[in-house]
């Protein structure tokens, strides 16, 4: 006997459906979930009869079958209308198998009404069957939907006669574009593009029981288009994801009723956001609504398919993963266009990558070109290399980097001369020397000629309305490099203020000189807030933090211009801002807790005049020279120095020596504080990154323990009614057994009685005969007696009888033969009664 396989099928074959009203702009897809793995069916027209035509297969043994069938797992299929343009998904409403009813023989689908049924007025219906088949195969990818042939009338009556399964992409290296289709039927040429925009939320894909490579990990995100891998450049911050959109772009040859029912089968762009060989998570594009049936759109302008789409863990359902709220759910950004070849569309996408920190006047929308790919190499390599690890990303321009540092030269090779839109303005100054060939042997660092020449100055006149319950020893601080300076500025001494009361703050008042371009200095005062902090002094213990005021630096740009004149009669122009801005407590919530005046100048004393300054070649590296906090205008120019009346040889060249030693002083003082700075910009940069981790961790580990704990209050919540429950059947399985048990006594009771009654009846009955057969006893011994009696007297008669016979004549033989008759009578009589009672007493 040939033994059964142990592999099989489960087969949910999902044919058709009726009663459902008409939504021409919607798609029905149905989904089906069986042990936490979910499946579903190609998206089709929202029709009042949609045609599914599709089955779906589930592997399974029979000793897990029979596990599922006991524990009466059932399999939930759930019906959506789905909006193909913003990827929307509409509840319709649901059907649930039983396991039980799979057979291995084929039986004739059933229609199932759709529980829960959105649509009130229409008593929906799917036609279903369900069957187990034996699994000839070992399938490489288990839970996986097998697609039903296509029915009659789906091809287009223009491709008839070609089989939908001969619709593929085909590379012709030649050509450098993919055809789709037979070649009698490529007449045009198209274009497809995928363009990865943004991210947000990444860091929720990371479990907490992953290990991340210790070195910093790469990610990047990953798809197939028409069979070329494709991959973005490397970023390793998921926090604040930051990558340049990305377009890859494939030719196609093919038209567009092929291409329709191409994308119809390919119906859906899988990306995948991955850290090395392994996939954190993805998310599906639908394509099926590039082409829509009947539609023209793509012969006047691009059609897309665009928007912010969810990512999901792999295997969700089966690590019985929490589900995520939707402000902290994992996104990206794509966008799917197809075209026409020759019709242009725009490189530019508007991108949603504001920083969340930036305070919400200074956010903007940012228009960031795009990088090109194009995609026409063969499918085993990737078209989109990855930089491996040990090659270094590329440069960025240093111009978009954050103000931070005004300067920034490379060791070994010239300076950028795009990093000197922010020099400062001791930079910008000429360098005071005696010796032409000091001059000749020096380092040029060019100043460009669209540089102004500014001095900023910011007065911090008094604090005032103190929300703090005790009296507070206050020094304000800030700092802002972008001036030159990256060391913090200070009031001195502390002033002691108190609630209710305004105090004027000494040495308040610094201003900065340095030189930087106009657009320069208005996108920096726009992006970067001066952040001024208000700190506690006590001799007794340390110095507290209060409060930061935030000072807009770009109301001073849109306020009124005032000219004057400069030191060397030059026209320059000042502008002035003063206002009260809230000083925010620095711990617990934003409450405001003082206020903060202050007055705000800048002034442009127009263009730099020094074009170039001279710094020696023994340095490795020329860096920007801080700027002390003065008011005083800028040095004179060359031509203003006098030289020197002695005009010796020794006299130069000590003088020379000098200016060279002091000017290497200078240059080793600030090269250890842009280190210092820069080591310190470092550790705050990183310091804040791993603020933000845990920040975003410690986020999620409390969405993740609300949603544990709504699950353990619900839970709770049902164990407590169930203990009632229980309780109440315990009190009345307690009184059904009282009942019973008095029931039962009753009935032993009644029992015994009618035992008892029945045993007395017995008694006495058989009292009655033995009290019967005694008196028939003794009517036998009296019967038995007198029959004794009557035959003796019988003998005695008839012995008398010859005797009168022979003694007697005639006439007294007469009277004795009457006598005789009558003793023969009697001896009859008495006979049976004397038998009777013999029989009687055996």
């Amino acid at each position: 006997m040939v033994s059964k396989s142990d592999q099989l099928l489960i087969v949910v074959s999902i044919l058709e459906g009726r009663h459902f009203p008409k939504r021409p702009k919607h798609m029905l897809v149905v989904e089906a979930k069986f042990d936490g793995e979910q499946l579903a069916t190609d998206p089709v027209d929202h029709t009042d009869q949609p045609e599914f035509a599709t089955e779906l297969a589930w592997e399974i043994d029979r000793k897990a079958l029979h596990q599922h069938r006991l524990q009466r797992t059932p399999i939930k299929l759930q019906c959506f209308a789905l909006d193909p343009i913003t990827s929307a998904k509409e509840t319709i409403g649901y059907i649930v198998l039983d396991l039980r009813t799979a057979q291995e023989t084929k039986q004739a689908p059933k229609w199932y009404q759709l529980l829960s049924n959105k649509y009130t007025k229409f008593k929906s219906e799917i036609q279903i069957s369900i069957a187990l088949e034996t699994d000839t195969k070992a399938p490489v990818d288990s839970f996986k939907a097998k697609g039903a042939p296509p029915r009659d009338g789906k091809v287009p009556a223009i491709l008839a006669g070609l089989d939908p399964r001969d619709i593929v992409a085909v590379l012709n290296e030649e050509g450098g574009y993919h055809q789709i289709g037979p070649a009698e039927y490529c007449t045009d040429s198209f274009i497809m593009s995928v363009t990865i925009a943004f991210a947000t939320q990444l860091e929720q894909l990371i479990p907490c029981t992953m290990k991340l490579p210790e070195r910093q990990p790469e990610f990047f995100f990953y798809y197939s288009l028409l069979g070329n891998d494709v991959t973005n450049e490397p970023f390793n911050d998921l926090i604040n994801p930051n990558f340049e959109p990305e377009r890859a772009s494939v030719r196609i040859r093919s038209s567009v009723e092929v291409l329709r029912v191409y994308l119809a089968l390919q119906s859906k762009l899988q990306i995948h956001l991955c850290c090395g060989d392994q996939s954190l998570g993805s998310t599906e594009i639908p394509l099926t609504g590039l082409l829509k049936k009947g539609s023209t759109e793509i012969n006047q302008h691009p059609v897309t398919v665009e928007g912010a789409f969810t990512l999901d863990p792999p295997n969700r359902a089966k690590q019985k993963l929490a589900p995520i709220p939707v402000e902290l759910a994992p996104t990206v950004g794509v966008s799917v266009a197809l075209q026409r070849e020759g019709i242009d569309s725009q490189s530019l996408i508007e991108l949603k990558t504001q920083n969340e920190h930036e305070p919400e006047h200074s956010k903007k929308k940012v228009l960031t070109p795009i990088k090109e790919k194009t995609l026409t190499g063969p499918k085993s390599p990737r078209v989109s290399p990855v930089p491996s690890h040990n090659q270094s990303p590329p440069t960025k321009d240093d111009a978009t980097e954050s103000e931070v540092e005004s300067l920034q030269y490379d060791k070994d090779t010239k300076p950028n001369p795009r990093a000197s839109s922010s020099v400062p303005a001791s930079l910008a100054q000429p360098v005071t020397t005696s010796n032409a060939s000091e001059v000749a042997s020096g380092q040029k660092i060019a100043v460009p000629a669209t540089s102004h020449h500014f001095c900023f100055s910011i007065d911090l006149r008094s604090i005032h309305t103190l929300e703090i319950g005790f009296p507070i020893n206050c020094i304000l601080r800030y700092s802002y490099p972008f001036f030159g300076s990256a060391a913090p500025i200070m009031t001195n001494p502390p002033v002691e203020v108190r609630k209710n009361m305004e105090v004027f703050l000494p040495q308040s008042y610094c201003a900065f000189d340095f030189a930087t371009m106009p657009h320069q200095l208005q996108d920096t005062f726009l992006r970067i807030p001066l952040l001024v902090e208000l700190w506690h002094k006590d001799k007794m213990s340390k110095d507290l933090l209060l409060g930061i005021a935030r000072i807009q630096l770009s109301n001073v740009l849109s306020s009124e211009k005032t000219r004057f004149l400069g030191s060397n009669g030059e026209q320059c122009w000042r502008q002035t801002y003063s206002e009260s801005v809230p000083v925010i407590a620095a711990q617990g919530s934003n409450n405001r807790i003082a206020d903060l005046s202050y007055t705000v100048t800048l002034e442009d004393y127009g263009l730099v005049k020094m074009r170039e300054i001279f710094v020696s070649d023994s340095s490795q590296g020329v860096s920007a020279i801080q700027q002390k906090p003065s008011s005083l205008p800028p040095a004179p120019c060359p031509s203003e120095i006098q030289t020197e009346p002695r005009e010796t040889l020794e006299y130069k060249a000590a003088l020379e020596l000098e200016m060279w030693k002091e000017m290497q002083e200078d240059i080793f003082e600030n090269q250890l504080k842009q280190k210092e700075l820069a080591h310190m910009q470092a550790l705050a940069e990183e310091w804040k990154k791993r603020d933000r981790e845990r920040e975003s961790l410690v986020k999620k580990k409390v969405a993740e323990y609300t949603i544990l704990e709504g699950k353990l209050q619900k839970t709770l919540i049902d164990l407590e009614k169930r203990e009632q429950q229980l309780a109440s059947a315990e009190s009345e399985l307690q009184r059904e057994k009282k009942e019973l048990q008095s029931e039962r006594q009753r009935n032993l009771q009644e029992l015994q009685d009618s035992i008892r009654r029945a045993k007395e009846d017995c008694i006495h009955q058989v009292e009655l005969e033995r009290l019967k057969i005694k008196q028939l006893e003794e009517d036998k011994h009296r019967l038995q007696q007198q029959l004794n009696d009557a035959e003796n007297k019988y003998k005695i008669l008839e012995k008398e009888f010859q005797q009168f016979k022979d003694q007697q004549n005639n006439k007294p033989e007469i009277r004795l033969q009457s006598e005789i008759n009558l003793l023969t009578l009697e001896k009859v009589h008495l006979w049976p009664n004397s038998h009777s009672g013999a029989h009687l007493v055996y």
